[in-house]
């Protein structure tokens, strides 16, 4: 019972309470990018999904044979091969969504919701709570994309699935390519679309808009606030640390030699 209790505790809190994009701040760059659809922000939501749950997986499988020194890199290379395998079945079977993802589908591997849960979570977890943990956030990832798309794509360009088709081609229906909105209007009640929400400013103002709500829900159940904090709201910041104390150990050991070898050069 209580392994139930943990395991849906670890699913939940991926959806607002620790929503990777609006709670953690991660992943942003994709998410701002890729959110003038919804279609484009369920392909890239699922396939990150996918990407965070299979990586999750084998990091937890892997975490004692992992050696402390070289996890990172061995994350990485674990990470980049599921997003190959993605990539790959993206362009066999879903090639207009690969076109319009374009290069933020192979950026998956350095996405930092992937290495975050890799590196917080994952490796220090059973592969029970990782594939639940990975699901979890790739479900809020996912639902975050899409509600900034909803309104960006509503708003902006007057639709909503807007060519829903290069998706539901797995299916065998071709029919369904969006629904068109403002363009069957009356024409007394004539809207024009906001052309700037499907701009990068309209992307940062939906963010912002879509965060302030998110912390608005956050405070009610007695959570603090998202902020932008720099390297500390980073899960990497302790391995960033670790590495810039090591670094600074070595220029330590370095200068009084270097200081000695210049000192029997001059006396020579």
């Amino acid at each position: 019972m209580a392994e139930k209790t943990t395991l849906r505790k670890e699913f939940t809190k991926g959806l607002l309470v620790e929503n990777p994009v609006l709670r953690l701040v991660l992943g942003t760059c994709p998410t701002l990018a890729i959110s003038t659809s919804m279609t484009n922000s369920i392909g890239m939501g699922i396939s990150a999904m996918i990407v965070l749950v299979c990586s999750n997986i084998a990091i937890s499988m892997l975490r004692r044979v992992i050696p402390s020194k070289v996890r990172i890199p061995a994350y990485i290379v674990v990470i980049a091969s599921f997003v190959t395998i993605v990539q790959m079945l993206v362009k066999a079977f879903v090639p207009a969504l690969d076109s319009a993802l374009g290069v933020y589908l192979p950026l998956i591997v350095v996405n930092c919701i992937i290495l975050g849960r890799a590196e917080a979570f994952a490796g220090k977890n059973s592969v029970a709570a990782s594939a639940v943990d990975g699901i979890g956030m790739g479900i809020g990832f996912t639902a975050a994309l899409l509600c900034m798309a909803t309104i960006r794509e509503f708003f902006g360009n007057g639709t909503l699935f807007s060519g829903a088709d290069s998706l539901l081609n797995l299916f065998g229906i071709t029919s369904f390519t969006g629904i068109e909105i403002f363009s069957r209007l009356p024409e007394s009640l004539h809207i024009e679309p906001i052309l700037i929400l499907i701009l990068a400013p309209g992307g940062f103002f939906t963010f912002g808009l879509l965060m302030a709500v998110s912390n608005k829900i956050a405070e009610g159940k007695g959570k603090p606030k998202a902020e932008l904090r720099g390297c500390d709201s980073c899960p990497m910041s302790g391995s960033c640390s670790l590495i810039a104390r090591d670094e600074a150990g070595d220029c330590a050991e370095k200068q009084p030699a270097q200081a000695t070898a210049n000192t029997t050069g001059g006396d020579a």
